[in-house]
């Protein structure tokens, strides 16, 4: 039988990112819904999968996906929520890319370094940001999960409030929320690690600051998008060293986050009983990187 993928976006439009990397997973037929609701959940995936007998409801499997994450969640709980009996078939959850692209990055920097007992900063509450430091957290490290102040803006974009503050809290995470550059730079006193999330395009850490900080040892930058958010620094540093610190840049991450992605996609396929979630996809990534 031919491997069907179930695809249940959020947004409008079904993702074409999600979509191509399926086809490229070996994926033989793709479904693609946008727009899709909770409410719309229960229809849909049952309607998939009682096409299929139970012994070849390996067969097929559902993707959640769209750029708001907690939308995602929710549509990933109710498609959970649809199986019964030997009914269920394999599912995952990665909108905005956020679970391939956390555990990649933390599954690298686990490889080069132990984290246990370290102190990590991640600067920027979005949903990449908030999966990387419970991540850190599961391997030991000590971990504050900072906003982006509004100075850091400039003048020609707006600010916005961080939304993240409440989910980070439900956490269980050190939150602090600094009123300005000089504020958040002192967040990281003490710090081995830190993870720049910020918005695109917004400049997180000073050069003159980052490279003469006494106890930083390893940075990775979530932006691809010049200013990055980390000044002085490429996107392609693959823990390339500067002055002494290794820096991890957005697209040396991106490579490895795709075959971590692909694989991710293949795995469903193997079982009619996998949940990819954030920690489901770590190991994968584990596995890999």
């Amino acid at each position: 039988m031919k491997k069907v993928l179930l695809q249940l976006d959020t947004d409008e439009h079904p993702s074409p990112f999600d979509a191509i990397v399926a086809h490229d997973a070996g994926v033989d037929v793709l479904l693609s819904h946008g727009g899709v609701k909770p409410d719309d959940v229960h229809g849909l995936v049952q309607d998939a999968f009682f096409t299929r007998g139970v012994d070849d409801l390996k067969t097929m499997a559902v993707w959640v996906g769209g750029k708001r994450v907690s939308a995602g969640e929710e549509v990933f709980g109710k498609v959970q929520k649809a199986f019964f009996g030997p009914f269920r078939v394999s599912v995952m959850l990665d909108s905005n890319g956020c679970n391939t692209t956390a555990a990649t990055t933390i599954a690298r920097i686990a490889k080069a370094r132990s984290l246990a007992g370290d102190r990590a900063v991640v600067l920027g509450l979005g949903a990449v940001g908030l999966r990387s430091a419970t991540l850190l957290r599961d391997e030991g490290c000590e971990v504050t999960a900072v906003a982006i102040p509004p100075d850091l803006f400039g003048d020609d974009r707006p600010y916005r409030k961080p939304s993240g503050v409440g989910a980070a809290e439900e956490l269980g995470l050190d939150v602090r929320e600094p009123a300005d550059r000089g504020a958040l730079e002192s967040v990281l006193d003490g710090a081995q690690l830190v993870l720049c999330s910020g918005p695109a395009g917004v400049q997180v850490l000073r050069g003159d600051f980052w490279t003469r900080h006494p106890t930083l040892e390893l940075l990775a930058d979530y932006n691809a998008a010049e200013p990055l958010g980390l000044e002085g620094t490429k996107a392609t540093d693959d823990l390339a060293s500067h002055d002494g610190k290794l820096v991890l840049g957005a697209l040396a991450i991106g490579g490895p986050k795709m075959k971590v992605h692909k694989a991710c996609v293949r795995r469903m396929f193997e079982a009619n009983d996998q949940v990819l979630d954030t920690d489901a996809v770590y190991a994968i990534a584990k596995e890999l990187v």
